[in-house]
């Protein structure tokens, strides 16, 4: 297996810019996995459970950066918050921004986020609306202890190009506008060359690393 996921990070490398951040999304993967990706030189990895990532944290290298990339339930967010991950992908709500202010100003420490902006026709999907995130400016002046570093999407599940390509064009168009946001969030193992080709600068990436998943 080891040689296997090295061999597709060094393709996926060949792929993918030097400036776009690739995180390998192991979720659902085993510690070993991890670490196979960690000495083929990855250090950005994504979960999306805190309990599970309260697992993997000591079982592995300091220096990994951990980005938390599920949907977030406001009852778990001081437990997150403890295991200190560099960032948080999915804020869906300004409930949630909120209770990540409150708790991260307890544990006197400053969370870099981003927004997770809806623009998938699913209405399953979560997150702002396009038009909300430009009023972030006045309620982030009363967050000290959060630094909104950028969005994320999901776009819509279809085989549909164009409509992708609409979704992540939409989050893009909304960065520009937002210039002070350095983050973009978008795309995954299916869609990524979309989604960098419209300006992404942080890919998700888990089942064309590690192969499909394990659910527990």
């Amino acid at each position: 297996m080891s040689n296997e996921i090295a061999s597709h990070i060094n393709a996926l490398r060949k792929e993918i810019p030097s400036d776009v951040t690739l995180v390998c999304v192991s979720k659902f993967h085993p510690v070993e996995a991890i670490r196979e990706a960690y000495e083929a030189g990855e250090r950005h990895f994504g979960e999306s459970r805190v309990q599970e990532l309260k697992t993997k944290i000591p079982q592995l290298p300091s220096d990994i950066h951990w980005h938390f990339i599920g949907h977030l339930q406001t009852n778990k967010v001081r437990d997150l918050l403890k295991l200190k991950p560099y960032l948080i992908h999915s804020v869906d709500s300004e409930r949630l921004l909120q209770t990540i202010q409150d708790e991260a100003a307890k544990l006197g420490i400053i969370q870099d986020v981003l927004l997770e902006v809806h623009v998938a026709k699913e209405e399953t999907k979560s997150g702002f609306a396009p038009e909300e995130i430009s009023n972030f400016q006045d309620q982030i002046s009363h967050c000290p202890n959060i630094r909104i570093r950028g969005l994320m999407c999901m776009a819509t599940n279809t085989d549909d190009e164009a409509e992708i390509r609409r979704c992540f064009s939409t989050l893009n168009e909304l960065s520009i506008v937002n210039s002070q946001f350095s983050i973009l969030s978008m795309g995954m193992s299916d869609d990524f060359r979309i989604a960098i080709a419209c300006g992404s600068n942080m890919v998700r990436i888990g089942s064309t690393i590690f192969g499909e998943r394990t659910y527990h």
